[in-house]
């Protein structure tokens, strides 16, 4: 027990001297720093915190002339943290975790219905759903303005990367509100062209004689062909991509059979959709804000119409 309390007391100091060190720094460079660390390369660190590649190794070096450190090793796969940086991690976070914070407060302070509100969702919703609800917000409360995110990747809203997120599954995040707002038929399709003589598929083993397009890197497709009892790999895909919209645009042109929102694949007359009473879990859409912006009344104006609107449009 001695040993630990003693080990405890050492992390607690050398915590309290990572702190010292980092306290009178300018913070654009210890988040500068996190970023690189994290992503593990000056150009995603770059693009996460939209800076030039040029801006970050700038920073890099000022906090290592300022802390006397050398913080990364240099290789040709990117940046590497050394023990010092790992040793100033803990307390990096920690005020990044006190000025998101504070951020967070400030900005549950504004009480007026102007200025801008930051969303993200899935490239499918951007494209095929939000654009006509942006423009009657916009309409509705001209005032506020929109920063529209198209992503598949997911946002952090307690770090203010979005204020609003329209999310394709149900948030896990703490101190974050979110109400569901539909769930979203999946069915297959291809182009009719690819049925032999015109015949559709009933069963099941008959969908593997058409050609296939699937996921590249991801799982979730081959996964989800398993939950069907039909074990396949990634090579019984012809075409691959991990686009959504991109894989849509594949199975239109005739690549191959896919999966696909039914409100995407329903709309193009040149598709049939294949065994229709497949039973394939649908896809959740969620509307997400963290609960401390959610009290400042021009992100709650926008979050509550895009509630109405996204529930009236995706009915």
């Amino acid at each position: 027990m001695r040993f630990c309390n003693e080990i405890a007391s050492r992390l607690t100091y050398d915590m309290h001297k990572c702190m010292d060190k980092l306290t009178h720094l300018d913070w654009s460079l210890i988040r500068s720093f996190l970023a690189v660390a994290e992503e593990g390369s000056l150009s995603g660190a770059a693009q996460k915190l939209g800076l030039t590649q040029p801006t970050l190794g700038r920073h890099i070096r000022e906090l290592e002339a300022a802390t006397a450190l050398d913080l990364f090793h240099r290789n040709p796969r990117g940046l590497t943290p050394t023990e010092e940086a790992f040793a100033l991690l803990p307390a990096a976070r920690a005020m990044r975790d006190a000025s998101e914070a504070l951020g967070l407060t400030v900005a549950g302070q504004s009480q007026a219905l102007e200025g801008a509100v930051r969303i993200t969702a899935s490239e499918t919703m951007a494209l095929e759903v939000l654009p006509s609800l942006l423009a009657e917000i916009r309409a509705t409360e001209p005032g506020i303005s929109l920063d529209l995110l198209p992503t598949d990747t997911t946002q952090n809203l307690l770090f203010r990367e979005a204020d609003i997120a329209v999310r394709m599954f149900r948030p896990r995040e703490p101190e974050v509100i979110t109400r569901h707002i539909a769930d979203l038929p999946i069915g297959l399709y291809v182009h009719r062209d690819l049925l032999p003589g015109g015949v559709v598929p009933t069963q099941i083993d008959e969908l593997l004689t058409l050609p296939l397009v699937g996921r590249d890197r991801s799982l979730d497709l081959i996964e989800g062909y398993a939950a069907q009892g039909i074990t396949l790999s990634r090579d019984a895909f012809q075409v691959r991509c991990d686009c959504n919209l991109t894989g849509v645009a594949l199975v239109e042109a005739g690549c191959g059979m896919g999966a696909m929102l039914t409100m995407l694949g329903d709309r193009r007359p040149s598709l049939v959709r294949l065994l229709p009473d497949l039973q394939i879990p649908p896809l959740e859409v969620w509307l997400t804000a963290a609960e401390a912006l959610r009290r400042t009344p021009r992100i709650r104006r926008v979050y509550d119409l895009l509630a109405t609107g996204l529930t009236t449009a995706l009915a």
